[in-house]
């Protein structure tokens, strides 16, 4: 009675703050998740409705979601998401906010395995490298970049919208903005048949393109041209990671913006309506039940049919929430320490296997990427191991790997450790655009998942839903799904 008593009260106080409206700011705020996405929300909201907001985040596992390491021979290894492009500017923001550093980098050769042989093969001279693609594939490369530069150059206009503080309720809007028509028919073909009509040719797409969605992805070039563009964007230009670790930027968010980090998991969103919507999250923890009030909701981890997350409801809602958003793609990531079987690569002589990053096209079929990978923190003396030596390699796969497909790729090994993550969604498993906004103040930050999918694009996705939750919040409503704002922006600057 005691208890239902308190959460009556509360219930009342909330209601009355909620009601009140005007200026008013919202009181509490619930972030479903503490991954990049719900760490990088948490960051905005607090932005923009201030310091006094409480801001409660739920997360089931460890914070950083898909951003994890894994310790080998007390060494940290990346396990997650391994690296950023040098134009994902909000994460660049965030380690400059944080005081954080990037990595040393520490050079080595790529090439790509097409199951029997190297289809291409990286060397050091920047000139030899261009000749050698110019002589397999002609002029398709040049071809390719100038497509992805257009999808991108477009793309970057989110930055902008962004500090003026514009937002979009769905996909298919935000998208809309950028590049009008042309960018929301990119999410329904594939990349082939979009390189196809910009003249890249069939065998630049089977063994180069291929091999770049493969190791980003673990899809093919059937996928849709918009969330390809994005991952060969990616494979273009300059890389980096944090030192110490890429899940530093989620931690040092959460601690920056105060918030209260709540380790359990959700299990229902109740919508409690009297004027303004109130929303009730129900949760599990090792302490049992229980549940809280808040007048805005972010959910910031996926909702789909694959997911232990389909344990979670929403309640109280007509017309109801539809929560199944189609499926993900697995990723098996294996950090294995021990020695590489150059053998199976063409090189008898262990001494003279030249490459650190090995990506694959269709054949082999059974990994995807294999790298020769530096700890989270590189001291200035380090080096990368030399291949006749026992190192550390990160092995991408669909599946888990049989001790056969290890004994295939290493001639023996110390360890093997794996991290099995839904790391994309599974493109072609959902057939519209989702939206970020599942009711007044409910919000579905990875809505923008099922366009492209990388660190930066959640980054992307929770500046957008805080700017939402704002403008909703204070009926600022020029402010959401503007057209031609281009236009717009060019006439505020």
């Amino acid at each position: 009675m005691a208890r239902a008593a308190l959460l009556l009260a509360k219930l009342s106080t909330l209601l009355a703050a909620a009601t009140a409206g005007g200026d008013v700011p919202p009181g509490k705020i619930a972030v479903v998740g503490a991954g990049i996405g719900g760490s990088a929300v948490a960051h905005f909201l607090q932005q923009h409705f201030g310091p006094r907001v409480q801001i409660d985040v739920y997360e089931k596992g460890t914070v950083g979601g898909r951003l994890a390491t894994i310790s080998v021979n007390k060494q940290h290894y990346e396990s997650g998401a391994a690296s950023f492009h040098s134009l994902s500017l909000h994460m660049q923001d965030f380690v400059k906010l944080l005081g954080l550093r990037h990595r040393r980098e520490v050079v080595g050769r790529s090439a790509i395995f097409g199951g029997e042989h190297f289809v291409l093969e990286e060397t050091d001279w920047y000139l030899l490298n261009l000749f050698r693609l110019w002589w397999h594939y002609g002029i398709s490369f040049l071809r390719l970049q100038m497509w992805v530069e257009e999808v991108m150059e477009k793309f970057m206009r989110i930055y902008k919208y962004q500090a003026h503080g514009y937002a979009f309720s769905g996909v298919e809007e935000l998208l809309y903005s950028l590049g009008e028509s042309a960018f929301v028919n990119m999410t329904q073909r594939s990349v082939a048949e979009s390189l196809l009509q910009v003249g890249v040719t069939q065998r630049f797409i089977d063994d180069v393109v291929s091999a770049v969605l493969r190791a980003s992805y673990g899809q093919s070039a059937a996928m849709p041209a918009f969330a390809g563009a994005m991952s060969l964007a990616g494979a273009q230009g300059s890389l980096w990671s944090v030192e110490g670790g890429n899940k530093l930027v989620c931690s040092g968010l959460l601690k920056l913006t105060k918030a209260n980090v709540i380790h359990a998991t959700v299990t229902s969103v109740t919508l409690h309506s009297t004027g303004k919507a109130l929303y009730q999250v129900g949760y599990e923890s090792e302490l049992g039940s229980g549940s809280d009030f808040y007048d805005i909701v972010v959910i910031a981890t996926p909702l789909h049919l694959d997911n232990s997350s389909s344990n979670f409801t929403f309640e109280g809602f007509n017309p109801p929430i539809d929560d199944v958003q189609g499926s993900f793609q697995p990723t098996v990531v294996s950090l294995v320490h021990g020695y590489l079987n150059s053998s199976y690569f063409g090189f008898p002589d262990p001494k003279l296997f030249p490459f650190a990053n090995i990506l694959t096209t269709d054949f082999p079929n059974f990994f995807c990427t294999l790298d020769n990978i530096c700890p989270v923190n590189i001291s200035s003396s380090f080096r990368r191991k030399q291949p006749q030596e026992a190192a550390v390699w990160r092995v991408q796969s669909p599946k888990p790997l049989f001790r056969t497909q290890l004994k295939t790729l290493f001639r023996s090994y110390y360890s093997v450790q794996t991290a099995e993550w839904q790391a994309h969604p599974l493109y072609g498993s959902r057939t519209t655009l989702p939206r970020f906004a599942l009711h007044d103040q409910l919000f579905y930050l990875n809505a923008l998942e099922w366009a492209a999918s990388s660190v930066e694009v959640m980054a992307v996705a929770a500046k957008n839903v805080a700017l939402l939750a704002y403008n909703r919040w204070y009926q600022d409503l020029d402010k959401i799904d503007q057209k031609d704002l281009m236009h717009k922006v060019k006439t505020e600057l």
